[in-house]
């Protein structure tokens, strides 16, 4: 929530949030709602800052689809978040592990003087930025951004803008 004064009095207002996943071999549904179905195996952007405002962090999340043994579909094999100079990696089936900067640590892991949290919620992985941006990823094949509505139109990715 922020605060705002509102007719001369302090009012606390609940920012909103929107939500984007993918799951399965691979749908997706973008910020806006939209809903669509991307079978390739590259890497591909869920979503990252695209905007110059220079108030906004800089962030991108990815998600790199492999086959699981039909050619015809993919699913999510790896997230990775980039963000305070700090690469995150989330390897499917490596429960409870991700690498940082390409090194292996187990969750719970606090980085950049505690603008980003990893800890691990039920089946997932949950990264947390001090701007409220959150991803969780099941180390399978189900992964959610939840991004504030300050990003609203300043993003871009299979996410939407």
């Amino acid at each position: 929530e922020k605060c705002e004064v509102v007719d001369g009095q302090p009012t606390c207002i609940q920012g909103t949030v929107s939500t984007c996943w993918a799951t399965g071999d691979p749908h997706y549904q973008t910020f806006d709602g939209k809903a669509f179905d991307f079978m390739g195996t590259c890497t591909y952007i869920l979503t990252k800052t695209c905007d110059l405002d220079p108030t906004l962090p800089v962030f991108s999340v990815e998600a790199k689809n492999e086959h699981r043994g039909n050619p015809k579909v993919s699913y999510i094999g790896a997230v990775t978040v980039r963000i305070y100079d700090v690469t995150i990696a989330v390897v499917r089936s490596e429960n409870g592990i991700v690498r940082v900067n390409n090194h292996r640590s187990h969750l719970p892991i606090s980085l950049a003087q505690g603008k980003l949290r990893l800890q691990q919620k039920g089946k997932s992985v949950l990264i947390k930025t001090d701007f409220k941006l959150k991803i969780l990823y099941d180390w399978d094949d189900h992964v959610v951004v939840k991004l504030p509505s300050m990003f609203s139109g300043k993003v871009c990715g299979m996410c939407g803008n």
